[in-house]
């Protein structure tokens, strides 16, 4: 789909989001994403975002948990 996002995952410690919207909540056991079609919440423990930028952005720290809202 065009314009959907792309969610990468390294292990437990690596997630990059291309094609998101905007951040809705930065805490560092968890954050939450906003995309064009969901929402994307990581959870975990000393979650940090290394760097964004209009289309893409790398969270690090210990991934727990990848949900998708509706």
């Amino acid at each position: 789909m065009l314009g959907a996002a792309v969610l990468t995952v390294t292990g437990q410690r690596e997630a990059l989001i291309a094609n998101y919207k905007g951040i809705l909540e930065y805490e560092d056991s968890f954050i939450r994403v906003q995309t064009k079609n969901c929402r994307i919440r990581i959870s975990g423990a000393r979650l940090a975002i290394d760097y964004y930028t209009n289309d893409e952005m790398k969270i690090t720290g210990h991934i727990d948990a990848i949900q998708y809202e509706s």
